[in-house]
């Protein structure tokens, strides 16, 4: 976390926020998780061109039973001081969490460098996208480009794992950077073609408009996606094949994005089995950020690299 806030510019102050809250977390792990264990992720986040890190808490513990209660200082289940979640609430610019009792708790804390953005975007992203266990390189990578009339989001899925499927999701989001302004359908085949001669990828883009209110999307191989309205799961169609190796179609499809949807995008380093969602009230209500990161406690696969994005419309503050 020390080296993440130094790269970021994070000034004494609030790299010692990052820290108090990471320590806190770690703490919360070892503590509350029936010795279960669980996981720290952060990442470096940017939105209207501030500066932040996005920080993860999750494990498959007892889980809490009155969050709200938890937040309190003074509140312990282990017979501490209990000022960590409060403590870890006031010092994020951005908190939210998800607890279901024997199915564990997800924690998310989001702190700015500086100032939030003066004007906050109009979606909401969230994402976790980390490498099989034992390597450093991942095979899975993403890129996004937003503006206040939507965005367009591009996701790569290398074939396989390790440094030669990296070189691959990687080349793919370097030609979508290049070229974001194009449609799916032909921001797909410029992928295509681009990634001749690598080992090809799973591609997926869907570009999100506010307002027509319409996900349009193209995909090639085993990346799913789905929008989510209410209790509604509707699936974005991939063909089959590997970009950069056989496409045989490329297509793009119009699907309605109603007021309350998300939209998800997860590679098969997932394996949800169209489970998304099942037996987790209210989840859908939640940060985007931390859906992500619930989603991938419960669904990654092991022996694959693993990536899932939340798109939302953005929401009033709901910070305890």
């Amino acid at each position: 976390m020390g080296a993440l806030c130094y790269d970021l510019g994070f000034d004494e102050t609030r790299a010692g926020q990052a820290a108090l809250i990471v320590t806190e977390l770690a703490t919360n792990l070892c503590k509350h998780t029936a010795g279960k264990g669980g996981e720290l992720i952060f990442r470096p986040f940017e939105e209207g061109g501030a500066l932040g890190i996005d920080i993860l808490s999750l494990d498959k513990g007892p889980g809490i039973v009155n969050m709200t209660q938890s937040l309190c200082d003074g509140y312990s289940s282990a017979g501490s001081a209990g000022n960590g979640l409060g403590a870890i609430n006031r010092r994020s610019s951005v908190f939210d969490f998800f607890s279901m009792p024997g199915k564990g708790c997800a924690l998310f804390s989001r702190l700015w460098k500086d100032l939030p953005p003066a004007l906050p975007p109009a979606l909401t992203v969230g994402a976790v996208c980390l490498p099989v266990h034992g390597e450093e390189a991942c095979g899975d990578a993403w890129a996004m480009r937003a503006g206040r009339k939507g965005a367009v989001f591009m996701l790569a899925d290398g074939l396989g794992h390790g440094p030669d499927a990296a070189v691959a999701a990687n080349l793919a989001v370097s030609i979508f950077e290049k070229n974001a302004l194009r449609t799916p359908q032909e921001l797909l085949t410029l992928i295509h073609s681009g990634l001749r001669g690598t080992r090809g990828a799973a591609v997926v883009v869907a570009e999100v408009s506010l307002e027509t209110h319409v996900v349009r999307f193209a995909g090639v191989g085993n990346i799913s996606a789905l929008i989510r309205s209410g209790e509604t799961s509707i699936p974005l169609i991939s063909y089959n094949g590997t970009a950069g190796v056989e496409a045989r179609k490329i297509r793009e499809t119009s699907t309605p994005w109603p007021e309350d949807a998300l939209l998800i995008l997860h590679s098969d380093g997932l394996a949800t089995q169209g489970a998304l969602f099942k037996d987790y009230p209210g989840l859908v209500h939640k940060e985007a950020a931390l859906i992500a990161g619930v989603l991938f406690r419960d669904y990654q696969r092991v022996r694959d690299d693993s990536t899932v994005i939340v798109i939302q419309k953005t929401r009033p503050s709901t910070k305890p």
